[in-house]
């Protein structure tokens, strides 16, 4: 089983959700574009399509000039029935592929370990019913704000944002961090401190939260990269 995974910075790698896919069988196609890594043109010779996260928005095509590819990389998935998954930024990119709306949450920003409070199709999704009431990290700035056609909110947060969606038949999107370990997310917290983004955050305290929840983090979302790679 081969996976594409785009990877769109350095400080956001597959961790352990990669760690756990891998110990599933599956062979994990890393491409990172920010270093000059070629995206392919279509999903050929792969079984499925992993889109990590970073600090862009899904917009941000100047800065990130392989957002458009990754977009049509997700049509083309969702098109196909080609197993999908976005985390954070790659859920957002899955949203606007396939119709969605993104913006800046009027909330605030999300930092943090929040809960999967799930809507009642979440126990009936064949890759994240398993999921239902776990924690998971967040780190971000944007929601999705309007699902694209046809997709399904699967859960929340305690915040009410949109946390869980199966947003074509076989793309799903994340807006947490599965993925990230107290390492990965202790160099978030060291870039963004004192910067206005978390004025007033306590982040010592987000990092203690972050490590507490670290084994029940690993025993809620290692099932869902299980299930993912079955699906492939």
């Amino acid at each position: 089983m081969s996976l594409l995974v785009v990877q769109h910075q350095d400080s956001c790698p597959p961790g352990r959700v990669g760690q756990w896919l891998t110990e599933a069988g599956v062979e994990l196609d890393v491409r990172r574009p920010y270093a000059g890594d070629a995206l392919p043109d279509d999903l050929s010779g792969h079984d499925g399509l992993l889109v990590l996260g970073g600090e862009m928005s899904c917009g941000d095509d100047e800065a990130a000039p392989w957002l458009p590819a990754v977009r049509e990389l997700i049509r083309t998935a969702a098109k196909g029935a080609t197993p999908t998954l976005g985390i954070c930024l790659g859920h957002q990119l899955a949203s606007v592929a396939l119709g969605g709306e993104v913006a800046v949450n009027p909330a605030g920003r999300t930092l943090g370990v929040l809960t999967v409070s799930p809507t009642p199709e979440l126990a009936q999704d064949a890759l994240f019913a398993t999921a239902q009431g776990g924690p998971v990290a967040q780190w971000n700035n944007d929601v999705v704000t309007r699902l694209p056609d046809g997709a399904v909110r699967l859960a929340d947060n305690e915040r009410g944002d949109l946390l869980l969606a199966r947003l074509a038949p076989a793309v799903w999107g994340v807006q947490g961090h599965p993925e990230a370990d107290l390492h990965v997310v202790t160099g978030w917290a060291v870039k963004d401190s004192g910067s206005p983004a978390v004025v007033g955050i306590d982040l010592p305290a987000v990092l203690g939260a972050v490590k507490d929840a670290q084994p029940q983090v690993d025993a809620t979302w290692r099932p869902v990269a299980q299930a993912f790679a079955a699906l492939l």
